[in-house]
Order: structure tokens, then sequence, then C-alpha cells
């Protein structure tokens, strides 16, 4: 997606990810609207679907999307429904 000014919008087309690395030999892949998860047992692909879908609840309700929403928003959500940020070492 361009911005007014003719330059590419790097938020355009953001899309949550997100890779079970448990097994019990079943694949599975869900997709949404701005998400995509793949493996995991059951539960813990269940477990994933629900975080994806309360994130854009939670931004919605502040009139955000994906695309929309700032880093720090986005961490927020994402705090709100369980899931903890883990800093990198050496991140520039």
């Amino acid at each position: 997606m361009m911005n007014a000014d003719g330059t590419k919008n790097a938020r355009a087309g953001r899309k949550l990810l997100g890779v079970g690395l448990d097994s019990d030999g079943h694949k599975r892949i869900t997709t949404g609207e701005n998400f995509a998860l793949i493996g995991g047992t059951q539960e813990t692909h269940e477990v994933m679907v629900e975080k994806a879908i309360k994130i854009n609840e939670k931004l919605k309700s502040r009139g955000k999307q994906l695309e929309t929403a700032t880093g720090e928003e986005f961490d927020a959500a994402a705090q709100e429904v369980g899931l903890k940020k883990i800093e990198l070492r050496g991140k520039r």
C-alpha cells in the first residue's frame, strides 16, 4: 500500500505469525485476516488462535488495527492477553 506522497507504507500488510514448536504428529495451519498460525499440538494451536483473535479485539476496541497500531500499542494488547515480551541480546 502506498502513502499519499507515493512512498511505500511499511505497516500495510502487517501479519501476526505464530509457530507452535511442540507437535503431536498433526499438521495445523490457521489463517485469519491478519494472522497465520502454524504447528503445535491441538492445545498449543488453540491457544495461539485465541491470543491472535483477542489481540485483534483489543486493538479494535481502541479504534486500531494491526496495520495502524504502534509497536507500543501492539505490545500493550499482547500483554493484556497474556503474552510476554522477550528482549533479545544484541538488539540494535
